[in-house]
């Protein structure tokens, strides 16, 4: 039987409005802003998601970018996983985004991942320090994994292996 990743009393939120920055949920209506930020960050995103990874693939059309967003807004619905774009305060721009999935591993509640486009790197940490708040004070998450960030890739891997 499957675990609940988050319970079913716990109300995720749709939103995030800060001083900087605009999270919504990533979904296919965002398509044309999320494909331009991650094709304009190719290289930067081969790093976010571990040494394994084939996302983003330099061939995406922006149909695939629409197949994959539908993805994520079902998982969204389904309280299966939660990925956010994160826009700028104007909303007129993609600047990135935040993934909020279920540990693979035991030690943690959640792993989490993010980004932002290359010409906005200069907002790397202070994204990462909004989302780490955020998750601790309006998440029912006591320990969050930040692979590749917090936990090196090796780290997280051997972790994985002693599950």
């Amino acid at each position: 039987m499957k675990t609940q990743f988050i319970p079913q009393s716990f109300t995720v939120p749709h939103a995030l409005k800060t001083d900087s920055f605009y999270f919504r949920v990533l979904e296919d209506s965002l398509a044309a802003f999320d494909y331009e930020a991650v094709m304009t960050s190719l290289e930067k995103l081969t790093s976010i998601f571990g040494p394994d990874t084939t996302w983003p693939n330099k061939n995406m059309t922006l149909n695939d970018n629409i197949a994959s967003l539908k993805v994520h807004k079902q998982e969204f619905k389904s309280r299966e996983a939660f990925a956010y774009s994160v826009f700028n305060q104007t909303n007129d721009r993609c600047l990135g985004c935040v993934y909020i999935d279920p540990s693979q591993s035991s030690h943690y509640d959640c792993e989490v991942y993010l980004w932002v486009r290359s010409d906005s790197a200069m907002l790397d940490q202070q994204l990462y320090t909004v989302v780490l708040d955020w998750l601790k004070q309006d998440w029912p998450f006591t320990n969050i994994a930040f692979p590749g960030r917090e936990i090196t890739w090796h780290e997280w891997t051997e972790q994985l292996n002693r599950n």
